[in-house]
Formats: C-alpha cells, sequence, structure tokens
C-alpha cells in the first residue's frame, strides 16, 4: 500500500507539471467547471466535523465544517484556496454557490448564511445541502485543483424570531390588547419583508408602549415569556422616550423589554424593523397644497389637506387656472427642495400616480371640474376622483357663530374663501365654550354645520349639516380654522 500512494504521489507531481502551461493563472478562484479538471489522491479527503449549522446560534464569526486527513505532498507542494461548492440535496442541476474556507477547515458564517438565503429566503428553517470539497495544490505559483470529496451538510440561516404579526399596549389602551393597534405589514414573508407599521393617536402626555407578538396573543396570554423568544418587545431602559432605539425581547432567560414612551399627544407613526429588531416613531405631520390655487405662495399656508386617515389626506374643491399643485410638509414649508411631486415628471395630468420628494407639479386630469385630489404618504401614491355633484351649493359667505357665548346675528366670524368651497382664517381666539360653523349669516338646513350626537372632539374630522347638529366644543386657544362646504371636512389647528 506505501508504494501505491507515493506512487499516487509521483502522479499528482507529474499532473501539477503538466497542467501548469499558463492557460489558466487565476489559482484565487475555482475554475469554471472543476469537477472535469479536479485530481483526486488516494487516503488524502475532507472530514466532516460538523452536521449541522444554525447559523444564528454561532457565536463565532466562522464555524469548522471539515478537517483534512494527513497527507504528504510532493517536496515543495503546498495547500491553498480551500473552498465548499455548495447545492440544496436533491437538485444536482442547480446553480453551484461557492464558499472559501481556511485549510483548517473554517468558513465565515455570514457567507454560509447568504448561501442558505439564496436559494430558500431568510427564514430560519434548516435545509439540506451537498457540500463537495476543493483545494489547490500550489508549487512556483502553479496549481492544481485538488477533489477532497463531499458530505451532506445541514444548515439554518442566520435570523432573529420575526412573528406574523404584533400589537402595541400601553396606557393609551389600558395595558391591553386592541384590534385599533395592531401593526399593520405587507402580504411578503415576514423574513423577505420584516418592516411593520402602526399608526396611532395619543390623547395625553407621558404615554407608555410595549410591542406584543402574535405567537403571545395565540397563547392566550399576552405577558407570556415561557414560549422563547416570542416574547415581550420593550425598550432597554424603562420610560425611555426615544424616538428611535433598539428593542429587545422578555424571555424566560431572564431578559427583560422595558416600556418606551411616547413624550407628548399626537398622531403618530411606528415602524418596527424585526429583522434588526429597530424602532423609528414619527409625529403626523400637517400637509399643505401650493400652486395654483394660492398663487404658488411659499408663505400661503391656508390650503390645507384633511385626513381621510392619519396617512392618507385629501383636498376637494374646483380646479381652476392651472389646476396644478405641490404637497408641503408643515415643517418643509417654503423649501422646494422638499416639496411632494409627481415621480413621473413636471405638468402631468394622469388620474394616479407615485409622489416623490422634490418632483414635478401635479395637474388635475381635467380643468374647471370638481376633483378630490388624495395623496396616500403610508404608500406614496396619489389619485383624482371626479366628484359626482359637479354644481354643489354655493354660498357667499361662512362663518363662525356662537364664539364666546354670541349667537345673535352680526356676531358672525366670517372665513375667507381660499379656493372654491375651502374656507379659512389664521389666529381666531377661542374662549371655552363651543360654536358651529354656518353659511350665509342666517340658519339654513344646509348651510349649519356642527357635531353629530355624541361625537367627541377632535382637531379634525367631519362635521354634519342639518337642524339637529350640534355645538363644536372646541378647547380654548388660538387656532388657524380649515373648512370645506362640500365634504365636511374641517381642522383647528392650534397655534402655540
Amino acid at each position: 500500500m506505501k508504494k501505491i500512494f507515493l506512487y499516487s504521489l509521483a502522479v499528482l507531481a507529474s499532473v501539477i507539471l503538466a497542467s501548469c502551461n499558463g492557460d489558466y493563472d487565476d489559482w484565487a478562484q475555482p475554475q469554471h467547471n472543476p469537477q472535469e479538471e479536479a485530481i483526486t489522491i488516494p487516503g488524502f479527503t475532507a472530514t466532516q466535523v460538523v452536521q449541522s449549522i444554525d447559523c444564528s446560534n454561532v457565536t463565532t464569526d466562522s464555524v469548522s465544517i471539515f478537517t483534512l486527513s494527513e497527507a504528504a505532498l510532493p517536496e515543495g507542494f503546498t495547500l491553498d484556496n480551500a473552498r465548499l461548492e455548495i447545492i440544496p440535496q436533491g437538485e444536482d442541476n442547480a446553480i453551484k454557490k461557492t464558499v472559501n474556507a481556511s485549510i483548517e477547515g473554517k468558513s465565515a458564517v455570514a457567507d454560509l448564511s447568504e448561501v442558505i438565503v439564496s436559494f430558500y429566503g431568510k427564514r430560519p428553517i434548516a435545509h439540506s445541502f451537498v457540500a463537495h470539497v476543493y483545494l489547490n495544490a500550489v508549487k512556483n505559483g502553479d496549481a492544481a485543483l485538488i477533489d477532497a470529496g463531499k458530505f451532506n451538510l445541514e444548515m439554518t440561516p442566520k435570523s432573529p424570531f420575526i412573528d406574523s404579526n404584533y400589537y402595541m399596549v400601553g396606557l393609551m389602551t389600558d395595558w391591553k390588547l386592541s384590534p385599533d393597534f395592531k401593526f399593520t405589514h405587507s402580504d411578503a414573508d415576514v423574513y423577505e419583508d420584516p418592516v411593520f407599521t402602526l399608526v396611532f393617536t395619543t390623547k395625553e402626555d407621558d404615554q407608555y408602549w410595549k410591542i406584543i407578538p402574535q405567537g403571545n396573543v395565540d397563547t392566550g396570554n399576552i405577558w407570556a415569556v415561557e414560549n422563547e423568544p416570542k416574547g415581550v418587545v420593550g425598550v432597554e431602559t424603562d420610560g425611555d422616550d426615544a424616538m428611535s432605539g433598539t428593542l429587545l425581547t422578555t424571555t424566560s432567560k431572564g431578559e427583560k423589554a422595558n416600556a418606551g414612551k411616547i413624550a407628548k399627544a399626537g398622531t403618530y407613526k411606528m415602524t418596527i424593523n424585526m429583522m434588526n429588531y429597530t424602532y423609528a416613531i414619527e409625529q403626523i405631520a400637517d400637509y399643505y397644497l401650493v400652486g395654483a390655487l394660492q398663487s404658488w405662495n411659499e408663505k400661503d399656508m391656508s390650503c390645507l389637506m384633511t385626513a381621510e386617515s392619519a396617512m392618507v389626506l385629501s383636498f376637494t374643491t374646483k380646479w381652476t387656472g392651472g389646476a396644478n399643485l405641490k404637497i408641503w410638509k408643515d415643517s418643509n414649508f417654503g423649501d422646494w427642495n422638499n416639496a411632494f411631486g409627481s415621480a413621473a415628471g413636471d405638468g402631468v395630468s394622469d388620474a394616479e400616480g407615485k409622489l416623490k420628494v422634490n418632483g414635478g407639479a401635479i395637474v388635475c386630469p381635467e380643468k374647471n371640474a370638481y376633483y378630490t385630489f388624495s395623496a396616500d404618504f403610508s404608500t406614496m401614491t396619489y389619485k383624482w376622483t371626479k366628484l359626482a355633484n359637479q354644481n354643489p351649493t354655493e354660498f357667499e359667505y361662512v362663518a363662525l357663530i356662537g364664539v364666546d357665548g354670541k349667537w345673535n346675528d352680526g356676531d358672525d366670524i366670517d372665513l375667507k374663501q381660499v379656493a372654491p368651497h375651502n374656507w379659512y382664517k389664521a389666529n381666531v381666539e377661542i374662549p371655552d365654550g363651543g360654536f358651529k360653523i354656518r353659511a350665509d349669516h342666517k340658519w339654513r338646513d344646509d348651510g349649519n354645520w356642527g357635531f353629530s350626537k355624541g361625537q367627541n372632539y377632535e382637531n379634525k374630522g367631519t362635521l354634519i349639516t342639518s337642524g339637529v347638529s350640534g355645538n363644536i366644543p372646541v378647547p380654548a386657544g388660538t387656532y388657524n380654522i380649515f373648512f370645506n362646504d362640500i365634504t365636511g371636512a374641517y381642522a383647528f389647528i392650534e397655534v402655540k
């Protein structure tokens, strides 16, 4: 046997010398078809040292996969450029993925995880692969390819636990589960799209919150930790009011997620990325139109978009003149580089389209017609909807009545019509007590707007018009008043 082994090594040396003809010089990379060129050496094989690898549980940067058996090489030869060619088990025709390895048989965990993801995605499920070991025998810069054998290997990608959905609980929900505080998610697999969003409103300052995974809900105990890692999600420091940061999970291992805090009352959007366990909170802003309606005046904030929901806003009017517009967020009003417009370019009059920052002017599909323009800032899209009634009732005046208890004719505080059927007045001082909005300084059923019975006060919403509408209980303060007499949409923006 010894003579046979020595003979094999001599053959190896002769093959190496014969194969080094200069046709292939980059020995740092495997040949395109290494199986056709590879040489086997009797007694020289890669021996598997691990049957299964869960990349999420490996605490080091690399993991040992194989060892090379002892085998003498002809004098002057060294081993170099070890690598694994990996395909899913049973998929012989799959495109092979190459992972570098050390001569000691170690590969980077990140590289292995990337290979798994390329075949099966990021979900942390074990999959079976065939790993084929190749390396080079090198002398004087020339190399021959060595086939060290193959073996089966089970691998799981490096991914955190991500549940199918999440809920916010806190002071605003009385620490109970509420469907109104369920995060939204796309239809994609959570490991392909790990981002969840929630739009919510707090009516008081200092509102504490935590996040409950769907797994806890399914167990019937939202505070469960025994089914780790499906524990309660929160922040490291109790009462942390940061608007972004890192999330962690309460588990049976003794790790504890504390409550975050929303410092100021308002409407917010929370975005959580469960692939990297981070969160970001932003307060929902007010958005204004700028364009032909207000002569493209970069100081005129009279055309407020009203809320259909926290992230969907609209403006209804007769689109006269150029019938064109852009949108400014309140904090960026006057900054043309941060105006939202059409992603398709300037002057687009399509019925719907995509929004982008610093986009082009958006134009109504039909000039001198009544349309509702809607913008969805959760999807960054917009659309135009033509009104069925193209002849809405016209009013000469729309005014506040009952401010400071003054209900007599002549006590009306007139609003200004800034666009057809859109009324506005800035810096109105409102003392305690309610008021209503009426048309043409008289009580008429089609122009007598107020709250419906049992309607709770919100600074934005919709008024009804009829003889049974109730007073609007606006808290004392100074407000910019916005009102649309077609839709009944109102907004009372407090001036601070």
